[in-house]
C-alpha cells in the first residue's frame, strides 16, 4: 500500500493544497500540527482501514513503529495529537480523494488487474451521525441550541443584549412528557406546551440576532454568532411548522420537506425495500471483476434504482473512454428503457437479477452468459458488506455534507488500496 502511494507523487501534493486552503480559510487559528500532505493522506488511510477514532489513531502513531513508518513519521518527529490529526484529515476534500482514486485505477489497469470491461452496480445507504428523529427531540434540540447561542451572545453584547430566560428545564420535561404519555390526549397537550416554549425561545433568539447585527462592527465574532443564530432559527421554525402540521393538524408531510436533524440538515430520508427507514444518503457503487470499486456517486434524495443504471454506465464511459462489455445490476435497476439505453451505449451483455418480463435473449448472448453475470453481480453484496463492517461505510462520523462525501471517498480509497495491494502480492 505504501508503494502504491509512492507511485503517485501528485497525491501528497493535492492533499497539501487542501491543507494550505484550510490554513488560508481559517487563518492563524488553524493548525494541523505540522503534518504534511503525505502524512495526512496516509493517516487518513490508516484511520479508515482500521476504524480508529482520532484518539486511537494518535495512540497507535505514538506506539507502533510500523504505523509511524507508513505515515512517514521519523523517530525524532513529535507524536501528532488527535486534534492535529482531525484538523488535517477533515481538510481533505472529496474531489481530491476521488482524483487519487482514479490514479489508483490507472495503476490497476497498467498492471492488468482491472480493465473495466465487466462491471456490477448496486446502491446502498450510508447513515448520518444523528439520533433517531422525532418531533419532540427536534424541538428540544432547537431550545437547547438556541439557549446556548443566546448565552454566548450575552457574553459578547453585555448590557446591550436583550433579556431572555432559560426554558431548558420546562422544555426537557415536556419532551419527556411526550415520550411517557399514556394517551393521545396527554401527548397532544405536552406537544402544545413544548411548541409554545420553542416559539418563545425562538422569539428571544431573533431579537438577540438583530442586536448582534446592529453591533457587529465592534467585534467580528458577533457576525459569526449572528449567522449561526440565523441558521438554527430557520431550522427551528421549520421543525415548529412540521410539528404543528403533523401532530396537531394530522397532516402528512412529504419527506423532502421534513427536517430530521438540526445539525446534519442535509440528511435524506431513505426508505429501503419498504421495510426499513434510514437517515443519511444513498450511494451508488460500481465494482469490477477485480473487486475494486471503480466509481461511486453520493445521491441527493431517494431516487429509484431504475433511474441510475444509464448514469453509472455513462460515468464508466467517461472513466475508461469506452463502455463496459458486460454489466450486471440488481433487480431494482430492471426496466425495458434501461435495457435499451445500455444496449445503445455499446454494452453487449446486460443482466438484471430480476428481469421482470424481459427476455434473457434480449439481455445476453445466451442463458449461460446471463447466469454467469447474475452470479457475478452477487459479489458486490459481499463488497458492500466488507465496506460497512471494516471501512466504516455503514455510518458517517464526520459532520456536514462536504465532509460526508469526503468520508465516503476515504473509505473507498482505503478499500481500493488494500485490494490492489493484495492483487500485486499474488
Amino acid at each position: 500500500m505504501s508503494a502504491l502511494l509512492d507511485e503517485d507523487p501528485t497525491a501528497a501534493a493535492a492533499v497539501e493544497q487542501d491543507l494550505e486552503a484550510a490554513r488560508r480559510r481559517h487563518g492563524t487559528t488553524w493548525s494541523a500540527g505540522g503534518l504534511g500532505g503525505e502524512q495526512v493522506l496516509r493517516a487518513l488511510v490508516l484511520k479508515q482501514m482500521h476504524g480508529f477514532s482520532y484518539r486511537a489513531l494518535a495512540f497507535h502513531l505514538a506506539d507502533s513503529r510500523t504505523y509511524r513508518s507508513f505515515c512517514r513519521l521519523g523517530w525524532r518527529d513529535p507524536d501528532p495529537s488527535k486534534s492535529a490529526l482531525a484538523a488535517g484529515i477533515k481538510a481533505v476534500r472529496a474531489e481530491t480523494l476521488e482524483r487519487i482514486h482514479r490514479t489508483l485505477l490507472a495503476t490497476a489497469a497498467a498492471h492488468g488487474i482491472e480493465s473495466g470491461r465487466k462491471v456490477r452496480v448496486d446502491a446502498t445507504v450510508v447513515e448520518s451521525l444523528i439520533h433517531r428523529p422525532a418531533d419532540s427531540e427536534l424541538l428540544w434540540d432547537g431550545v437547547r441550541v438556541l439557549t446556548r447561542l443566546m448565552r454566548r451572545a450575552r457574553h459578547l453584547l453585555g448590557p446591550r443584549c436583550p433579556g431572555f430566560s432559560s426554558r431548558l428545564r420546562r422544555a426537557k420535561r415536556r419532551r419527556l412528557g411526550v415520550l411517557d404519555a399514556k394517551s393521545r390526549r396527554d401527548r397532544r397537550r405536552a406537544y402544545q406546551d413544548l411548541l409554545r416554549v420553542t416559539d418563545e425561545v425562538a422569539g428571544w433568539a431573533r431579537q438577540i440576532e438583530q442586536a448582534l447585527q446592529q453591533h457587529r462592527d465592534a467585534d467580528p465574532r458577533r457576525v459569526t454568532l449572528a449567522a449561526e443564530l440565523d441558521r438554527f432559527l430557520l431550522l427551528t421554525h421549520r421543525v415548529i411548522d412540521q410539528t404543528r402540521r403533523r401532530v396537531l393538524g394530522g397532516e402528512s408531510v412529504a419527506a423532502g420537506e421534513k427536517v430530521v436533524s438540526l445539525f446534519e440538515e442535509h440528511t435524506d430520508i431513505v426508505r429501503k425495500d419498504r421495510r426499513e427507514t434510514l437517515y443519511g444518503h444513498k450511494i451508488c457503487l460500481t465494482s469490477g471483476a477485480s473487486s475494486l470499486i471503480l466509481d461511486c456517486v453520493v445521491l441527493a434524495g431517494n431516487p429509484a434504482d431504475a433511474s441510475l443504471a444509464e448514469t453509472m454506465i455513462d460515468r464508466q464511459i467517461d472513466l475508461y473512454g469506452r463502455p463496459p462489455r458486460q454489466a450486471a445490476f440488481d433487480g431494482g435497476f430492471s426496466s425495458r428503457a434501461n435495457l435499451a439505453g445500455l444496449k445503445s451505449r455499446g454494452v453487449k451483455d446486460v443482466a438484471f437479477s430480476k428481469h421482470r418480463g424481459l427476455e434473457v435473449g434480449d439481455m445476453a448472448r445466451s442463458g449461460w452468459v446471463y447466469r454467469r453475470l447474475r452470479h457475478f453481480r452477487a459479489g458486490i453484496e459481499g463488497i458492500i458488506s466488507w465496506l460497512k463492517r471494516v471501512f466504516g461505510l455503514d455510518r458517517c462520523t464526520w459532520r456536514s455534507l462536504p465532509s460526508f462525501r469526503a468520508y465516503v471517498w476515504s473509505s473507498i480509497l482505503s478499500f481500493n488500496l488494500l485490494v490492489l495491494a493484495r492483487h500485486l502480492l499474488l
